[in-house]
């Protein structure tokens, strides 16, 4: 019991102390990351980042397709050249596209 009292002591002292600094400091914080993020040296390494995800990507495809995996999952699937369904398969096993139950798809931050 005596735990959980100076658990919530120390739960109340930080939200008031939190709040004390406000939505100044807030502010500031937002305002120096978005300065970080729109350097010009952060977004190159953003853009040479995603370059080498979307090619890891294209050579993972490639390489699935030319499986026996991908071999069988072309001659079983009845689609025409319009669906690719490795791209199905891995957008369907893609963990951040799906949403538990019950929650919210919008982050307000």
């Amino acid at each position: 019991m005596r735990g959980k009292l100076m658990f919530i002591t120390g739960l109340a002292a930080g939200f008031v102390l939190g709040s004390r600094a406000g939505r100044e400091k807030y502010e500031e914080i937002r305002s120096n990351a978005q300065k970080l993020w729109e350097h010009p040296t952060v977004q190159e390494a953003a853009g040479v980042a995603q370059a080498q995800a979307n090619k890891l990507y294209t050579e993972g495809k490639d390489k699935l397709q030319s499986s026996k995996l991908g071999e069988k999952l072309n001659t079983t699937g009845t689609t025409d050249s319009s669906t690719d369904t490795t791209d199905a398969l891995l957008t369907s096993s893609d963990s951040l596209a799906t949403t538990p139950k019950g929650s919210s798809t919008s982050n307000t931050y």
